[in-house]
């Protein structure tokens, strides 16, 4: 971190200053010119809030030099992180992997004959919500426990590890019992007492970014995480909302090679929620893949029209097929491949 003083700082402020930051265990390196001061700092500085240090009267400008996150960091991990589920290797220059299955889990039978479809046309994990976060108090919230007990079953059938999102930390027994990622929702990006508690686990984490949050917020949650102790996160874009009212959310791909170059973390994209119609999931599966993505979790579902969630942005089973080979295709143009079971 680099601080400018202005002109004429007294010795004294200065002297207080340096005293401030060496308390805070920071090396100062000052140089000292004709018409100003600056410091440079030293260490771990994460811990600084810029905007505290611009409210001294003598401070003309606050500059960070290094990222406030270190763990997600690539800088201090030139490495990319490889998560292992049940075998399927996610990051790295491993094969895509394509996550499918319905926004919420509707009975034992329905999951167990989607995740079949899933994994017959190329997938090769499974999604499905077992506790829903609804806007509305009224809409359907899940089946619970045992909407996970179901994709229990199907992955008894099919092999496929299960993927599905936790939304509070007294459920986390019953998904280090039935889950093979733990996905923490968009809402939940910033629920730091729920990120702490899954940074306790040794489950993969999928953090999905929030609604409305930066780059550098949605890593800094993945930061939390990690911190914790839990090294296996996986980031995932899901679109950010903004004033376009033609597609639920604005998906974001230029966060790909972003998130690539700051950090070493694996990135998978959900193109179902970022565009909200069934209808564009083709063109921004492909492009994501273009972009460098390692995975992309897509909402499937035989029936959508009688889905009780989300049912318009659902691929029925053989129009995911149909993606996944094209989606084969686009890998191959760019030197990677498409996992296969």
């Amino acid at each position: 971190m680099i601080i400018t003083l202005k002109k004429g700082a007294p010795r004294q402020e200065i002297d207080k200053l340096v005293h401030q930051f060496e308390s805070q265990g920071l090396q100062v390196n000052m140089i000292t010119g004709q018409n100003f001061n600056v410091f440079g700092l030293v260490g771990d500085t994460a811990k600084l809030d810029e905007k505290r240090v611009q409210a001294n009267e003598w401070v003309e400008n606050v500059q960070r030099i290094a990222a406030p996150y270190k763990l997600a960091n690539r800088m201090f991990h030139p490495e990319d992180t490889v998560i292992d589920v049940m075998g399927i290797k996610v990051g790295g220059d491993n094969p895509i992997v394509l996550i499918g299955g319905p926004c919420s889990v509707e009975g034992e039978s329905m999951m167990v004959d989607i995740a079949t479809e899933v994994k017959a046309a190329g997938g090769c994990m499974m999604r499905g919500g077992a506790y829903k976060p609804r806007t509305s108090p009224y809409a359907f919230q899940g089946m619970g426990e045992k909407g996970l007990e179901c994709m229990v079953k199907a992955r008894n059938k099919t092999g496929m590890p299960i993927v599905s999102e936790l939304m509070s930390a007294d459920k986390i027994d019953e998904f280090v019992k039935h889950v093979d990622i733990i996905q923490i929702g968009a809402r939940n990006m910033q629920n730091f007492d729920l990120l702490k508690a899954v940074g306790k686990l040794d489950k993969p984490i999928l953090l999905k970014r929030g609604l409305a949050n930066t780059i550098e917020e949605w890593i800094m949650s993945a930061e939390y995480i990690m911190a914790g102790g839990n090294k296996n996160v996986i980031l995932c874009e899901r679109g950010i909302r903004t004033f376009e009212k033609y597609t639920r959310n604005t998906l974001d791909l230029s966060v790909v090679p972003i998130i690539k170059q700051k950090t070493h973390l694996p990135i998978i994209i959900d193109p179902s929620h970022a565009t909200g119609d069934w209808k564009l999931i083709e063109s921004m599966s492909l492009a994501a893949i273009a972009a460098g993505a390692d995975g992309l979790i897509i909402e499937v579902h035989s029936n959508p029209e009688c889905a009780w969630s989300d049912g318009q942005q659902s691929l029925k089973p053989k129009k995911f097929a149909e993606l996944v080979k094209k989606c084969k295709k686009v890998a191959k143009a760019i030197g990677r491949s498409v996992y296969e079971g």
